[in-house]
């Protein structure tokens, strides 16, 4: 009786350990932004002074419970939408999540002349 080794065997199985401990290491710095402390203190203080619960306010602005929670918390990902619905619920402006600032990009929108078919990066126009 001869022994074979191997045969059959899914030979990529074995490397999926180092691929997922790569992956692993790569999602480390990859991060959602959360809610700002600022906004979601400033939430809890304009609900509190009208005197609502988070589920009166989630009944408002036609979103779960769950959603003025997590913002309260600082443990949700920033929506712009949600924020909005919020703000005019609560009759007030709230503090926005900052966006990162383009150096490069804001320079030439302000600043002066516009070379023709390079202002988005494509091809030049035809005349």
């Amino acid at each position: 009786m001869q022994c074979r080794y191997a045969t059959g065997a899914n030979k990529s199985a074995h490397s999926a350990t180092t691929m997922s401990a790569r992956k692993l290491e790569e999602t480390d710095e990859l991060k959602h932004s959360k809610v700002d402390k600022s906004l979601s203190k400033a939430i809890q203080q304009a609900r509190m002074a009208k005197k609502m619960s988070q589920k009166q306010l989630a009944t408002l602005i036609n979103e779960k419970p769950q959603v003025i929670a997590e913002y309260e918390n600082g443990k949700a990902i920033p929506n712009g939408q949600i924020i909005v619905k919020i703000e005019k619920k609560l009759g007030c402006k709230l503090p926005r999540p900052g966006k990162k600032k383009k150096a490069a990009g804001s320079a030439g929108a302000a600043g002066g002349v516009k070379k023709a078919g390079a202002s988005r990066g494509g091809p030049p126009k035809r005349r």
